[in-house]
Parts: structure tokens; C-alpha cells; sequence
């Protein structure tokens, strides 16, 4: 089966009626899309209640990919408000915890910064990571371009086959060491993980010029129908080698990601059962 969802679910204007307030805004959500990446997790290990409340907000069926907090994954080269790594890798899992209780984790996503290249000890943390965290769906998602090196790609998915991490497969703009190419293996049985992050080249790298603007700037781009047929093929491609397959639209900058995501549902044919009813009142 393949879902569709966006990341966040905060910014899609297209999706609300102007007066509706950010923290009602999920439920309305998912009236239209089965899954959503948890993004505010990658900034700071969210408190218990707030995923209390959006598990009592969505349907049973409802899945959530939650974004691994930025100490984790190297981001964060500033000041860490963890005493160690153990105690951040602890208190992210223990964070969890409201989802996983009533089974609405779908995985945990490790994406990595551009400067983690393809050397032994970023390889040893991502064993480290594994072995943390035994048990729990992880996807994991490369931002160098080294991992994909023509001389490193099979021992990469290899290794990610071994270690059962989900495949994060990327559409985004090939623009130097700093992005990766689109690679359609799945690296679990079970489930593989699409991000569609637009085509914007000249936006992509503008992160390390601009820090107030760079997000709007990397990810204002809006997919043709043609694009979308094109990842249609890759998705029925990888739903082959994957049970399930689930693709979350990234290309948001401009508020185009919601009306992508809605058209690829429409491409596919796909009817989701158990969405939260459209309050059609508010419209």
C-alpha cells in the first residue's frame, strides 16, 4: 500500500479556512491524509503531552514518521541541553512514548546534515543509533553525496539492509556533494520511506548564506503532472519491493506541497479508510 502525507501539518494554508487556529489544525488534517512527518521533534525533544494530544486527535489508523531530535544527528553544533548522549537518546525515546503505546509510530526519521560523509566513524554512529534504539523503526536519510558513490552505494544499502534500517529514497535537486541521488531500493520488507523535497537547484544550497530565509528559499517548488506520473512509475516500482510505502511531500515553501500530494493520491486511485471527517462547515 502507498500513503501520502506532508511534512507538518501546520503551514498547508490550502488545506484551512483562514480562521482556524494552529493547534486545531490536525485534526482537520487528517481528514485528508492517513500519515504526517512530526517536525517540530527535530528542533526540540517534544514533552509527553503534546504527543498525548495528537494521538486523542487523529484516527486509530492514523501513522506518524517522527523526525529525530538535531543532537542526534549532528546537527545541532551549538550549545546541547543534555548532559550526555546517553541522556538525549534517552529522553527522545522516552518522549515517544505516548505514540508508541497506542501504536501510531510509524517510524523514526535520522537525516543527516551535508558535511555527514561515507567515512568509519559516521558508520559507527549509525550502529550506535541501532543498537539505542533496538526494536523501533528508524529510516534514515543522507544529505553528502558520498554514501552514493558509485563506489560506495552497494556497501551502503547493504549495510543498511544489515542493520534494518528503512530506506529514505529523495527527490531533490542534484546540486553538488550536498544532495543525493534518487536510488529506488528499498532496504526493508516492510516499508520504505519517500521524501519529495522539490527541484529548486538554485535554492537548495542557500542554507549556509542566508539563516533567517534559506527554508523558504530550498523548498519553493511545485511538481507538474508530468513529475508526478514519473514518481507515480517509482513508487508502484518500489511497492514491489516494499509491503508498504509511504511518501511525504516536503515542497512547501510556496504552499504547494498539500495540492502535489492530493493530485498523486488522485493518480494512484487511492481510497484511505478511517480518515477524521471533513468539517465542511468550516469552508
Amino acid at each position: 500500500m502507498i500513503y501520502i502525507g506532508l511534512t507538518g501539518w501546520g503551514d498547508h494554508y490550502s488545506l484551512y479556512p483562514s480562521s482556524v487556529k494552529a493547534s486545531d489544525k490536525l485534526p482537520l488534517y487528517s481528514g485528508y491524509f492517513p500519515i504526517v512527518e512530526v517536525d517540530s521533534s527535530f528542533y526540540a525533544v517534544q514533552p509527553k503531552r503534546n504527543f498525548e494530544k495528537w494521538v486523542k486527535e487523529t484516527p486509530d489508523s492514523f501513522r506518524f514518521v517522527i523526525k529525530a531530535y538535531q543532537g542526534m544527528t549532528g546537527h545541532d553544533r551549538n550549545e546541547n541541553p543534555f548532559e550526555n548522549k546517553e541522556e538525549m537518546f534517552d529522553a527522545f525515546l522516552e518522549s515517544l512514548q505516548p505514540v508508541l503505546e497506542v501504536g501510531k509510530l510509524q517510524m523514526v526519521l535520522f537525516q543527516f546534515p551535508p558535511w555527514f560523509d561515507c567515512k568509519k566513524e559516521n558508520v559507527e554512529m549509525l550502529r550506535y543509533i541501532r543498537s539505542k534504539y533496538k526494536g523501533l523503526p528508524l529510516a534514515l536519510e543522507f544529505r553528502h553525496q558520498s554514501w552514493f558513490h558509485p563506489k560506495f552505494k552497494e556497501r551502503t544499502l547493504a549495510f543498511m539492509k544489515e542493520e534494518n534500517w528503512i530506506h529514505s529514497v529523495c527527490d531533490e535537486p542534484q546540486a553538488g556533494v550536498g544532495s543525493i541521488p534518487t536510488v529506488l531500493e528499498a532496504t526493508n520488507k516492510e516499508m520504505t520511506l519517500v521524501r519529495l523535497h522539490g527541484r529548486n537547484v538554485h535554492g537548495w544550497n542557500k542554507q549556509g548564506r542566508s539563516r533567517n530565509d534559506w527554508r523558504e528559499v530550498r523548498y519553493l517548488y511545485r511538481y507538474s503532472t508530468a513529475e508526478l506520473k514519473e514518481w507515480a512509475a517509482n513508487l508502484k516500482a518500489l511497492e514491489k519491493q516494499s509491503k508498504d510505502v509511504y511518501v511525504l511531500f516536503n515542497n512547501n515553501s510556496g504552499g504547494d506541497a498539500a495540492d502535489n500530494a492530493k493530485e498523486m493520491i488522485e493518480l494512484l486511485g487511492l481510497d484511505y479508510d478511517d480518515l477524521s471527517p471533513r468539517q465542511l462547515g468550516l469552508f
